[in-house]
């Protein structure tokens, strides 16, 4: 009996043994379907799994490695129930360095939107006018006034995509009511400002506060030519989506509430049924693409999971959720081939490889 307390007590030790001493804590037995794992918020410490313990394929991992070498890649991450299962960077990026998510970052004014409503500063089904006043656009004041913060964040505000990216009143001419159109166009910016002024805050501070402090991001918006892009390490990027896909909480705390990342994670609107509020939508029946009033029929990332959806953004900056593996995997880095808005063949071929290595 004596022999079986030590060996129990041996048992509890070993398994509460905890490395502070480095940004990683390997735990290579971890079952892959224990609850969710969050890091801590205070340093960058962050427990992984190995891919071993995974059964996954290291053949194909080695395989994935030089696919995203060779495709201008400066980092990939992958986690698995919120701990770190494969991180690679290339070239003389590393876990510290920053980069841009172009609009993949457009999932973050989604999201912060979100917060602003919990909190009961605004309404996405406000009239965008009732908090930037009337002449925000030079579309006629009854057509301005159909616009409401649902449209900027479903991109259906009616607004003229092909006067340039500019989001200065006079570039903002209109060409539909909204709610009837749906183009990939900057004007979605403009919630940013509805946000600032909801809150009486600026963009940035309320930003840091709610959203990046909480959940131990760093990063900080810039502007690039009228644009606000935000720039951060790729494990900014990876607690983000870990943040997103455990249904806006982090650990006890809840940042965005669930309902309003069901509406932002699901169709948005009848005409491109791949689009939430500023989410990709994987598994539909057809999609639209950016600067394109074609429809496409069949789902968006066929080699990925139905149920995935995605920030994605220009030159193939990537944050992927896909709940019914528990995995968040982002990728940072160049374009993969030629410029592009966000999707790109790329998507599909990374997925190809992405299967073979965890299934």
């Amino acid at each position: 009996m004596k022999f079986k307390v030590i060996l129990l007590a041996l048992v509890i030790l070993y398994a509460c043994k905890h490395n502070t001493d480095n940004d990683t804590i390997e735990n290579p037995s971890e079952n892959q379907n224990t609850a969710l794992y969050f890091p801590p918020v205070n340093n960058d410490n962050w427990e992984t799994i190995s891919t071993a313990a995974l059964g996954w394929n290291t053949t194909a991992i080695n395989d994935l490695q030089a696919y995203l070498e060779q495709k201008n890649t400066k980092a990939f991450i992958v986690l698995k129930n919120g701990k770190i299962a494969l991180e690679l960077y290339f070239d003389d990026f590393t876990k510290n360095s920053n980069w841009y998510w172009a609009s993949a970052g457009k999932t973050l004014t989604a999201t912060l939107t979100g917060i602003a409503q919990d909190e009961g500063y605004l309404s996405v089904s406000d009239k965008v006018s009732d908090y930037l006043g009337t002449g925000w656009t030079s579309a006629p004041i009854a057509k301005e006034n159909l616009i409401t913060n649902k449209h900027l964040l479903s991109m259906t505000s009616g607004l003229d995509d092909s006067q340039g990216d500019a989001v200065s009143s006079e570039n903002l001419t209109y060409i539909a009511d909204a709610g009837t159109r749906w183009a990939y166009h900057n004007v979605y910016v403009k919630i940013q400002d509805v946000v600032a002024n909801a809150t009486n805050n600026s963009w940035n501070s309320y930003f840091n506060s709610k959203l990046r402090n909480p959940i131990g991001m760093n990063g900080v918006w810039t502007d690039l030519d009228g644009l606000q892009v935000y720039w951060s390490t790729a494990r900014s990027m990876a607690r983000f989506g870990l943040l997103i896909s455990a249904n806006g909480k982090w650990e006890n705390t809840q940042i965005v509430s669930e309902a309003f990342l069901n509406e932002a994670r699901n169709t948005s609107q009848n005409i491109n049924l791949a689009y939430g509020y500023l989410w990709w939508l994987n598994g539909k029946n057809s999609y639209h693409l950016p600067q394109s009033q074609f429809q496409f029929s069949g789902s968006l990332i066929p080699n990925a999971p139905d149920d995935m959806y995605a920030g994605l953004g220009k030159n193939d900056q990537k944050v992927y959720i896909i709940p019914s593996k528990q995995l968040v995997i982002v990728r940072m880095g160049e374009s993969a081939d030629g410029t592009n808005f966000g999707l790109s063949d790329f998507d599909n071929v990374l997925w190809g490889k992405i299967n073979t290595m965890i299934n």
